[in-house]
């Protein structure tokens, strides 16, 4: 690693709008895995808003294991996912996965999402660090912590420093859960990069149960913020239903934090 980082600890203050991401004040961003109606996700949108929610989530392009997965909605679910957010007021996420659809994700979404398997992609990285645009960099299922930074690094290097750490947990031979979450890596990686840091719990568990305590723990440990899967009807949820909370749940979740 060279001496002279850009990322070296000085602490970011991510903002978006109103909202100033690092501050202090947890930050929450929700909505469900894939965009799959534009009722669905104005639907949930609007009842998010109620409920209390800064930032909507949402997935055109899905990155799926299995080629037989639903694959999102493309260009057709982010202009469904940038009216809801309108609709709602909320500011939205969403996933880009390769250079091509940069700019078109651009014209859509409020923070660009580099998920977990591209946080290795570094001429990606190195494009989305010169947008102007906050990005969500999500750590790779098997990165190391010191990798994870220098993925950051690539980002930052590039012009962009507004940049939000999301840890979805990391693969381990424990399989009873999706993955195994990391909350340490909370406060290391803020020491080390002085960026923002939130969890998603929804991946870094997959199960639905262990969601809410796990929420409450990335809070405690210092995390700047959760991603929660969320859809309306998780039981007929196109993909992640198993670990989506419905409208209810994550009310009660995010009434029970306050």
């Amino acid at each position: 690693m060279k001496d002279k980082k850009v990322l070296n600890g000085e602490k970011v203050t991510v903002k978006l709008g109103k909202l100033n991401i690092g501050d202090g004040k947890p930050v929450f961003m929700a909505g469900p895995c894939s965009v799959e109606s534009r009722e669905q996700i104005i639907e949930t949108a609007l009842q998010l808003k109620e409920i209390g929610v800064d930032v909507l989530r949402g997935g055109a392009f899905k990155p799926r294991t299995s080629p037989y997965s639903f694959q999102g909605l493309g260009e057709k679910g982010l202009k469904y996912l940038k009216e809801a957010g309108e609709k709602a007021g909320l500011p939205i996420v969403t996933e880009l996965m390769d250079e091509k659809n940069l700019n078109i994700i651009m014209e859509y979404t409020d923070i660009i999402q580099i998920g977990s398997r591209n946080m290795y992609n570094y001429p990606l990285l190195k494009a989305v660090g010169k947008v102007d645009k906050p990005i969500l960099l999500k750590r790779g299922m098997s990165a190391k912590v010191k990798e994870w930074i220098l993925a950051a690094e690539y980002i930052a290097s590039n012009g962009n420093k507004n940049i939000i750490l999301c840890e979805r947990g990391i693969r381990t031979f424990e399989t009873y859960t999706r993955n195994t979450l990391d909350l340490a890596v909370v406060p290391i990686v803020k020491r080390e990069t002085g960026l923002p840091v939130i969890v998603d719990p929804s991946h870094g568990t997959g199960i639905r149960d262990l969601v809410a305590p796990m929420t409450r723990a990335s809070l405690a440990c210092g995390a700047d913020g959760v991603m929660i899967e969320v859809h309306p009807n998780p039981e007929e949820a196109l993909s992640d239903g198993h670990q989506s909370l419905s409208l209810e749940e994550y009310g009660e979740l995010k009434n029970s934090l306050l």
